[in-house]
């Protein structure tokens, strides 16, 4: 077990350099503090709005279960969308 818990924290931090390398290899005009490693993992090193935090965590009009995080390396969770999921397979059963 602790193996598995050290190489997931390895592919975090190898996740959060790969971001700051690819911010830092942008000109600094270009630096917006967000995009993606390797075109598929969303980053986002900007400072945390209430907006952005809401849009993130609950948002009915985003069909995404997994959105990008509001903060960091990675995927947060909408929510919405899991209130979404429980009332169907409540209404299944």
């Amino acid at each position: 077990m602790r193996r598995k818990k050290g190489k997931w924290r390895l592919l975090g931090l190898a996740l959060l350099l790969g971001a700051v390398i690819t911010e830092l290899r942008k000109a600094p005009d270009e630096r917006e503090g967000h995009g993606r490693v390797g075109g598929i993992v969303p980053y986002d090193f900007r400072t945390p709005t209430l907006d952005r935090f809401r849009a993130a965590v609950w948002n009915p009009d985003d069909e995404r279960l997994f959105p990008p995080t509001v903060f960091g390396v990675g995927w947060g969770v909408n929510f919405a969308q899991v209130a979404e999921l429980v009332k169907a397979s409540r209404a299944e059963a």
